[in-house]
């Protein structure tokens, strides 16, 4: 994508040789270049083909060793670059490797003299290690921010941060991007007046509530799990007790991830029991991790929605799930952020929580 813009030189001297002074305006071509790492490629062509441009060539090479070397195929001196990564393990790479393979490219590209290079992190990893919960913890979350900016990241997009506090770890601009429009409109598509958004946490409450309140003429309630989380463990949590009328209507549990999977299938059972008619899960990242796929297909789910921040498993791996794609709304935010206007204007500025 290229854009022309006007650039003015001025030129100042001293009083003794002011006929050397003099102002220069040259016409020059802004150009959007958008590259990706080999986490999730097909996320990165969707966004590309919905911003009308080629997806840029990074050439990655990885050596016997495990070092990665990327050498863009064009050149990227002047231009305004988005490098594009989602950070998961899969084929073999951990998740440690794609945040690393996304450092590498950044520092390539800051070396090759991009005007401006932005991180897009749809899924930002460790981005659960945001705070010390007990003594002798990092904050990693923090960490990997940093991490960018030495490379030389000057902005960063990411989607429905697991905090919204990890904007404030990243020295520069952090546009916060939200799935809640895509999963509001599969909603009105496929679900009857009300429904009930149940938050798997006392902590989600606010954004149950905000999704309830854009149904509201679809009669949409909230409610919330009343969880414990044994002290000391991890990827583990008791669903208690349900806040909020269920019986005999649509419950949909909304929450940013679905990890191994163990919290929305206790939450699932819960609002069953509490005589609730059908469950649905929604998410706007399916990490999926170990026993996740097995737990969601045995599950009492009617429907388990997500986005496609990260690879998703097979249909006949998951019967219930349902891909949504999230790349119009990148697409959109990549070349709001090119252009220099506003990113919030997009969500109504309902996405910075």
């Amino acid at each position: 994508m290229d854009k022309v813009t006007t650039q003015r030189l001025s030129v100042y001297t001293n009083r003794a040789h002011p006929s050397l002074a003099q102002d220069m305006e040259k016409v020059t071509t802004k150009r959007l270049s958008l590259y990706t790492g080999r986490t999730h490629p097909a996320l990165a062509q969707e966004v590309a083909a919905h911003l009308g441009i080629p997806l840029g060539d990074a050439n990655v090479v990885e050596f016997a060793n495990g070092e990665i070397r990327p050498r863009f195929a064009e050149s990227v001196r002047g231009s305004d670059v988005f490098i594009m990564q989602t950070h998961f393990g899969c084929d073999g790479r951990s998740i440690n490797d794609s945040i690393m393979e996304q450092l590498i490219m950044i520092d390539a590209a800051n070396r090759a003299s991009a005007k401006r290079i932005t991180a897009v992190c749809p899924f930002y990893g460790y981005a659960r290690q945001d705070r010390k919960a007990e003594g002798r913890e990092p904050i990693t979350a923090r960490l990997v921010a940093d991490l960018f900016r030495a490379a030389g990241a000057k902005r960063m997009v990411s989607i429905d941060l697991h905090s919204g506090q990890i904007q404030g770890f990243f020295d520069g601009p952090v546009d916060h991007l939200t799935a809640m429009p895509v999963l509001e409109r599969y909603v009105r598509e496929h679900a009857e007046n009300g429904m009930v958004i149940v938050s798997p946490d006392a902590g989600r409450v606010k954004v149950a509530e905000r999704f309830a309140q854009h149904l509201s003429d679809m009669d949409a309630d909230v409610a919330f799990i009343n969880k414990r989380r044994p002290k000391g463990t991890m990827n583990v949590a008791e669903a208690k007790e349900v806040i909020g009328e269920v019986a005999g209507r649509v419950c949909i549990i909304t929450d940013d991830m679905i990890d191994t999977g163990g919290t929305v299938v206790s939450a699932a059972e819960l609002l069953l029991s509490r005589g609730a008619s059908e469950v649905w899960a929604m998410a706007t990242h399916g990490v999926l991790s170990g026993p996740a796929i097995e737990r969601l297909r045995n599950s009492p789910f009617k429907r388990v929605v997500l986005t496609n921040t990260l690879p998703m498993p097979s249909i006949t791996e998951l019967p219930q799930l349902e891909v949504l794609s999230i790349a119009p709304i990148i697409g959109e935010a990549l070349s709001a952020v090119f252009d220099d206007t506003s990113v919030s204007e997009i969500f109504g500025g309902e996405n910075q929580a």
